[in-house]
């Protein structure tokens, strides 16, 4: 068994959970007409993000370990991870900020909030398709 291809198909399956937590997750929230600030919700879509720094980094680990260096990357593959890297950033703000509240009403903040993490998670994922191919 090549150990590497394990360790990259298995970071690739946490990968692809985070994936669909961050997505579908901000999606239903905000289809079902309802924003909420339920926090066990927030806590899910927070830890998708979680798993998407982890498991991203841990692609960049086997690289290393395998390899000896960072996989090489340029052009439009740097900029699909930048613009990954920042939607994960202004996602777990966002959640934060929603953790954060007191107001036992859900609110025009919240429901805009939510709007953006479904739109971050998209973006991400859109993103994710670049750094793929153009690497």
């Amino acid at each position: 068994m090549d150990l590497q291809n394990l360790a990259y198909a298995l970071t690739q399956v946490a990968h692809n959970f985070g994936a669909v937590t961050v997505v579908a997750v901000p999606l239903y929230v905000v289809s079902a007409g309802r924003p909420e600030r339920e926090r066990r919700v927030l806590w899910l879509v927070l830890s998708g993000w979680a798993v998407q720094i982890a498991s991203g980094a841990l692609f960049g680990f086997v690289s290393f370990y395998s390899y000896g260096q960072l996989p090489d990357i340029h052009g439009i593959a740097v900029a699909a991870l930048i613009v990954k890297v920042l939607c994960a950033l202004a996602a777990i703000a966002g959640i934060i900020v929603l953790l954060r509240s007191r107001a036992v009403r859900i609110d025009h903040r919240a429901a805009l909030i939510w709007r953006m993490l479904a739109a971050l998670g998209m973006t991400a994922l859109a993103a994710a398709a670049f750094l793929r191919w153009f690497s």
